[in-house]
């Protein structure tokens, strides 16, 4: 059997990308976006100049996280600060990120993708992928 399915356009993922790095460049920082689709594949990367290198996996990560959990990373630590076990033991799976800068995409209550923001504090990322979250807000609103 075969279903159809709600996909990221190359022309969204970029306009994504672009709100994040013009609120990058407002904050005054630099920083790596990723943006993934549903199956938390990356769809779309950059680096801005002179953006620090090693966050450039974390930025990946931080989308993969959001889109295989459908959960910003910011809310991650809140939830499992008081559970020990928890705590220790989720860190360790692979490519989850447990602090700001990841966000889900989400159209209809489907998961269709993550973005992911690393280069600046925790709030300046998020702040980053909001400015992306928003682009995509808009665009879904005209599909509807």
């Amino acid at each position: 059997m075969l279903y159809q399915k709600y996909a990221l356009s190359q022309s969204l993922v970029l306009r994504i990308l672009e709100a994040i790095t013009n609120k990058a460049k407002e904050l005054e920082i630099t920083v790596n976006a990723a943006v993934v689709d549903e199956g938390a594949n990356l769809k779309a990367f950059i680096r801005m100049d002179e953006a620090p290198l090693l966050s450039g996996t974390i930025a990946q990560n931080k989308a993969y996280t959001a889109a295989a959990f459908g959960k910003p990373t910011h809310e991650w630590y809140p939830m499992i600060k008081e559970e020990p076990a928890l705590l220790t033991g989720i860190v360790h799976t692979d490519r989850l990120v447990v602090f700001g800068g990841g966000i889900p995409l989400i159209y209809k209550g489907i998961i269709v993708g993550g973005i992911g923001v690393s280069g600046g504090t925790a709030d300046q990322d998020v702040q980053c992928a909001l400015s992306g979250l928003n682009v995509f807000e808009v665009d879904c609103q005209k599909e509807e």
